[in-house]
Formats: C-alpha cells, sequence, structure tokens
C-alpha cells in the first residue's frame, strides 16, 4: 500500500473546494501524514495604485494575506479534528511557488483541484500543466466536482518489449502501486491500459508474397509480446500487494492496437473513468524537456481527474533560488 506522509493541497480559489479538500483531509488521515494548505497571491494584485487617503502597499498586502489565511482556515476547521494542518499564504505565481514549496518541505504530494477554465473546453488550465510537468512529486489534479469515492480508475503504462528499462519499469511500477491502493481504499474497478502498434506490418507488401498472411503474423507476434510484457508487469503487482489483494481487485488489461494518444482517451470515456493514473515521460536532468508529447495529449483530451507520476531522477526546472 502506497502511503504518502507530507501532503500539500493547492488551494484553486476560482472553483469549489470542497471535493478535493476532503479527498485531501482523507487521504491524510489515512496515511497519518502531515497536511499543508497554500495559496499563492499573484504580485500584480498587491501592487496595484492605491487612493492617496487609503492604505499603503505593505498594508493591503498584510491585510490580503490575512484575510486569505483566515478564509483558508474556516476551509479546515470542520476537519480540525480529524488531521493537524498548516496554512501558509505566498505570493507570486502558482506553479512556481507551489513546486518551490515541495523542493523547500519535502512534499510528496500535491493535490489541486483543476482550474476548468470557463473560456476553454480543457479540464486542466495553465498553471495545471505547468506542475505535471515540472514538479518533481507526483501530482493529483481533481475535478472540481469530483466524487468523494471513485468507481473506475485507469492506470495507463508505457512498456518497451525489446528491452528492459530500469527507469520505465520502476515508473510503471509506481504507477500500478498507486492505482491499485486508491482502488482497494475506495472500492473501484482497476483498469490497466497499455497501448501499442506493429509498425512494421504497414511495409509486408513490399517484400512479401503474401502480404494479408505476413502482416496477420506480425501482428499476432506483437500482440504475444506486449501480452507477456503486461503478465509480468501485473505478476509483479500481485507479488506487492499479495495474492488475496490482487485477486480481490481483479484489475482488467486493455491492450488497444494504436496510438496511445488516440486509444487511451477514447477507453477513459468508454469506462467514464473517474481517474486517470499516468506518467510523464521525461529525459531525467534535462531542463525545458519535461513531458512527453504523447502524455500532454492524452492529458489535454481528458475530462476526469489525474494523477501524474514522474520517472526516477526527474529534476524540476525550477529551484528555490
Amino acid at each position: 500500500m502506497k502511503r504518502f506522509e507530507n501532503i500539500l493541497y493547492v488551494i484553486e480559489r476560482a472553483v469549489s473546494q470542497q471535493a478535493g479538500l476532503a479527498r485531501a483531509v482523507s487521504l491524510a488521515e489515512n496515511n497519518q501524514a502531515r497536511l499543508t494548505l497554500i495559496e499563492v497571491i499573484p504580485e500584480d494584485m498587491l501592487n496595484r495604485s492605491l487612493a492617496p487617503k487609503g492604505p499603503s502597499a505593505d498594508e493591503l498586502r498584510d491585510a490580503v494575506m490575512a484575510e486569505r489565511r483566515a478564509w483558508i482556515e474556516s476551509l479546515i476547521a470542520p476537519h480540525a479534528d480529524r488531521v493537524d494542518c498548516q496554512v501558509d499564504v505566498l505570493v507570486g505565481i502558482t506553479f512556481i511557488e507551489v513546486i518551490r514549496a515541495v523542493l523547500r518541505d519535502g512534499h510528496d504530494l500535491v493535490i489541486k483541484t483543476a482550474e476548468d477554465p470557463e473560456w476553454s473546453r480543457l479540464l486542466f488550465g495553465s498553471d495545471d500543466m505547468h506542475l505535471m510537468r515540472k514538479c518533481p512529486c507526483p501530482v493529483w489534479l481533481m475535478k472540481p466536482d469530483d466524487k468523494p469515492n471513485y468507481q473506475r480508475i485507469v492506470a495507463a503504462v508505457d512498456v518497451d518489449v525489446l528491452r528492459t528499462v530500469p527507469d520505465e519499469q520502476v515508473l510503471n511500477d509506481g504507477i500500478l502501486d498507486l492505482a491499485s491502493s486508491l482502488a482497494l481504499s475506495d472500492f473501484a474497478e482497476l483498469h490497466l491500459v497499455h497501448a501499442w502498434d506493429a509498425p512494421t506490418a504497414g511495409f509486408v507488401g513490399m517484400w512479401s508474397n503474401d502480404p494479408d498472411t505476413t502482416e496477420r503474423h506480425i501482428i499476432e507476434g506483437e500482440h504475444s509480446r506486449h501480452q507477456v510484457a503486461m503478465h509480468r508487469m501485473t505478476f509483479r503487482l500481485s507479488e506487492r500487494i499479495g495474492e488475496e489483494a490482487y485477486e480481490y481487485l481483479s484489475p482488467r488489461v486493455h491492450l488497444p492496437m494504436g496510438s496511445a494518444r488516440k486509444q487511451i482517451p477514447q477507453l477513459v470515456e468508454k469506462l467514464k473513468a473517474d481517474l486517470v493514473v499516468m506518467g510523464t515521460v521525461a529525459r531525467t536532468g534535462i531542463p525545458g524537456f519535461i513531458i512527453g508529447n504523447t502524455a500532454e495529449s492524452v492529458i489535454s483530451q481528458l475530462q476526469c481527474s489525474v494523477l501524474a507520476l514522474k520517472p526516477p531522477g526527474f529534476v524540476s526546472p525550477v529551484t528555490l533560488q
């Protein structure tokens, strides 16, 4: 069972906080974890010109920050008997200050309600995407009207059947561990999806005397290799969580043929999934190359909550300085 020790909940004032905060409190309580609530106030909001006889800039800043702190404390007050919570109000750009808080205070999970901008069909806004690209710890972005308990959870993994990639294996195992832990706690269905393709099959007509048969054999062989890879992955999962828990979950494995950026959103929509747990693929240690094109394309099409993980050794381009 995956356990968190230091959870950071980010206030997104423009949308309802009820569902996201309830989930954060429940997770902190069940994990006996520290919980910190923060809100980031834009700098320009505190630097507006004032009337000649109005408060000074410092007085305005202090008043606004005190008001925000009091409001956040009123949000957490109904849960005060369940979890100890720290409240902090910061000034700056939201995603940068959140990541700096993670680096400074060692948070191991960021939870935030998605921005859900009214002017866009996308669920996730600019700060949301920046966090998924650059935050070094897992980021859980929730729909404003999220369910208190999920019914269907999708874990999206990527497998290289030609070679063993240690970082990829660690990331996939982390995705499955988190997804299975949440499915067990919410009594939810767990669906595992890996999209695959057989690109060489499209060229058999250039050299084969029987292209239809050859293409079928290539596709069947490729499908079999991915089945074996998924079987190994689920076997490792059963070893980690125990045979009894694995049998209770009975994960459904989906192996759609085609592009992940097309197949995964289609499956998520078909299942009416409440949460997608997935990795953001990065070249570790190279600032600026943060999220893979496929992952970004998948996330931009989703209308459900997302829990995004980074591969081992990920280095955020955001620093404390």
